[in-house]
C-alpha cells in the first residue's frame, strides 16, 4: 500500500560527495544488499545519505529506516540536516509515543538498535503495509549471532526491500565477527549459515602459538574472505589514496612501576589473589578466573586504585601522561585520554583539570556527554577530554584534537581503532599523534601483541593487504607472552585468550 505524504520533502542532497564517495554511492545503489566498509573518517554517513535519497527519488521504496547506536541518534539528526532536506521522525524505546511513528505518514524513520528489538512485532506488521529500506550502521552491534537483539534482526531481514550494513571495523575484534554481518544481508549465501563451523577456523586462539597445521588452517580462510562478499561490498581505507589525510604517527611510551603499584601487580600475578579494599572493607579478591586475572593486571597496571581503595600513591604511568599534556597544551593544541575504566576516567579527569579537562563514560547521562563534547569541541581552555571508548568512539568527528593516549588498553581491537581515529579523518589538519602507554614487564605487553595479531587478521580479511605482506608480519608470539605472564599451561592460556 502507498503511502501519501501532503507535502513530499526535497531529495536532492545539500552538498556534492567526494569522488571515492560517489564511486561507492554508484557500486552499491541498485543493489538488493550491500556493506560499506569504508574506514572510519572517510564520511560513511554522506554515502548513506545520497543512497536513501535515491531509493526515495527512484521510487525503490517508499520508507527508509535508518538504525543506529543509541548513542548516535543525535549525531545523525545533525548529519542528515548538514546533508540533506529530509527531517526524520525518530523512533525510540518510549512504545506509546512510537505508536505516533509508525502511524504518520513519513519517507524516513532514525531510530536504534534496541528500539527495533522491542518493537519487533510492530515492526513485522509495519513492514508489510510499507516498502522499506534500511541501513544499519556501525552494524558490528550484531556481530553476535546468539545475542537475542541479532536474532530479532535475523527475522526481520528477509521483510525489507533493501538491506544496507556500514562500518569501518567489520572484523571489530576477530574474523567470525563478520559471519553475523553478512548474514543479516544474504542469509548465508556468502559465508553459509553455519555460525560455528564458520567460527572453528577462523578463531584467533593462543593454541595457534605452537600448532602450525592450524597456523595454516587460520590464514587459508582468512585470504579467502574478502573474495566471498567482494561482489556486495565496498570498502576504501586512508592508505588506498583516495583522499589526503595528515599522517597518523603512532609511538610506544614505556612506563616505570610505582614500588607499592608492582607489589600489588605481582600479588596479583604471583598468588593469584591480593588483599585488597573494597567499600571500607578488607576483602580477598579472588582472581582465579583467567579473564578476570587478565582485567585485574590491565587495572593495576593502569591504576591500583580500580581495585584498593587504599592506593594513594601516584600510579607511574601518570607522571609520564602528565609531562606530555603539559607540553601538548604549551603549543596550543587538545588532546584525548583513552582509559578503559569509567573510575579511571573520573581521576583522570580530576587530576587533569588544571588544563580545563572535561570528561565522557557511559555513567553519565546522554545529556552530560553531549555537554562534554561540546565544551571540548568550542572552548578554547578545555585541552583534554578524558573518555572511555565505550562512551565515544564510534560517529564524533573530534578534529579539534590532534594528539590521543591509551593510558590504558582492553582486548577489543575495535575500541582501539575507532578511538584513535576520532581525531584521524576528514576535516583534520594537523599530523596527528597516538601514545600506547606501557607498562614495563605487564600484561600490558601482552594487549599490544594481540592488538596487533588481531589488527593484521583484520586486514587480511577485510582485503587490506595482500596475504605475502600478512605473513611477512604475522606472529603468534601472544600466545607465548601470556603463558610467561600468567605462569599457566597451554590449555588454561588458550581458555583465557578466547575470552579476549
Amino acid at each position: 500500500m502507498a503511502i501519501i505524504l501532503k507535502r513530499e520533502p526535497r531529495l536532492d542532497a545539500k552538498h556534492l560527495a567526494f569522488t571515492f564517495q560517489k564511486d561507492a554511492f554508484e557500486s552499491v545503489r541498485d543493489l538488493k544488499y550491500a556493506a560499506i566498509f569504508h574506514e572510519q573518517g572517510l564520511g560513511k554517513s554522506k554515502i548513506a545519505v545520497d543512497l536513501l535519497l535515491y531509493w526515495l527519488e527512484k521510487k525503490v521504496v517508499d520508507t527508509v529506516l535508518l538504525v543506529a547506536k543509541k548513542g548516535l541518534v543525535a549525531n545523525w539528526t545533525r548529519e542528515l540536516k548538514s546533508h540533506s532536506y529530509l527531517k526524520p521522525l525518530i523512533l525510540t524505546s518510549d512504545r506509546r509515543r512510537n505508536f505516533f511513528v509508525f502511524n504518520t505518514p513519513t519517507r524516513l524513520i532514525l531510530t536504534h538498535f534496541e528500539a527495533i528489538r522491542g518493537e519487533e512485532q510492530r515492526f513485522k506488521l509495519f513492514l508489510k503495509t510499507r516498502s522499506v529500506g534500511v541501513i544499519l550502521d556501525e552494524a558490528t552491534k550484531i556481530k553476535n549471532p546468539e545475542a537475542e537483539l541479532t536474532e530479532s534482526f535475523f527475522r526481520l531481514a528477509p521483510l525489507f526491500i533493501r538491506r544496507v550494513i556500514m562500518t569501518g571495523t567489520p572484523v571489530a575484534n576477530r574474523p567470525y565477527d563478520l559471519w553475523a554481518q553478512i548474514y543479516f544481508l544474504d542469509q548465508g549465501t556468502a559465508l553459509g549459515t553455519d555460525f560455528k563451523a564458520f567460527r572453528a577456523n577462523l578463531d584467533l586462539k593462543n593454541d595457534l602459538t605452537q600448532d602450525t597445521e592450524a597456523q595454516a588452517r587460520f590464514e587459508q580462510e582468512l585470504a579467502g574472505l574478502n573474495a566471498k562478499i567482494a561482489s556486495f561490498s565496498v570498502r576504501e581505507t586512508k592508505t588506498s589514496g583516495v583522499i589526503e589525510l595528515p599522517d597518523k604517527i603512532i609511538k610506544t611510551v614505556v612506563t616505570e612501576w610505582e614500588p607499592r603499584q608492582l607489589d600489588l601487580y605481582t600479588q596479583i600475578r604471583d598468588s593469584m589473589s591480593a588483599v585488597v579494599m573494597k567499600g571500607g572493607k578488607l576483602l580477598e579478591d579472588d582472581a582465579e578466573e583467567i579473564l578476570k586475572r587478565l582485567v585485574r593486571l590491565v587495572q593495576i597496571a593502569s591504576n591500583p586504585m580500580l581495585v584498593d581503595e587504599s592506593y594513594k600513591e601516584t600510579p607511574g604511568k601518570f607522571d609520564t601522561l602528565y609531562e606530555f599534556v603539559s607540553d601538548i597544551v604549551r603549543v596550543g593544541e587538545k588532546c584525548i585520554v583513552w582509559t578503559t575504566f569509567t573510575e579511571n576516567a573520573d581521576w583522570l579527569a580530576e587530576k587533569l583539570r588544571a588544563f580545563g579537562s572535561t570528561k565522557v563514560h557511559g555513567k553519565l547521562s546522554m545529556e552530560q556527554r553531549d555537554r562534554s563534547i561540546e565544551l571540548f569541541l568550542k572552548d578554547v581552555e578545555c585541552r583534554v577530554l578524558v573518555a572511555t571508548p565505550g562512551a565515544a568512539k564510534e560517529g564524533l568527528t573530534l578534529t579539534v584534537a590532534n594528539h590521543v593516549f591509551f593510558y590504558d588498553r582492553g582486548f577489543s581491537l575495535d575500541d582501539y581503532l575507532q578511538a584513535q581515529d576520532r581525531i584521524h579523518r576528514v576535516s583534520q589538519v594537523k599530523t596527528c599523534y597516538v601514545y600506547n602507554l606501557i607498562m614495563r614487564e605487564s600484561i600490558d605487553e601482552w594487549v599490544e601483541l594481540l592488538l596487533q595479531a588481531k589488527r593484521l587478521a583484520a586486514q587480511l580479511a577485510q582485503g587490506d593487504i595482500s596475504r605475502e605482506y600478512y605473513d611477512s608480519q604475522a606472529s603468534y608470539s601472544y600466545g607465548d607472552v601470556i603463558r610467561g605472564i600468567l605462569g599457566l599451561n597451554r590449555d588454561d592460556a588458550g581458555r583465557g585468550n578466547q575470552n579476549a
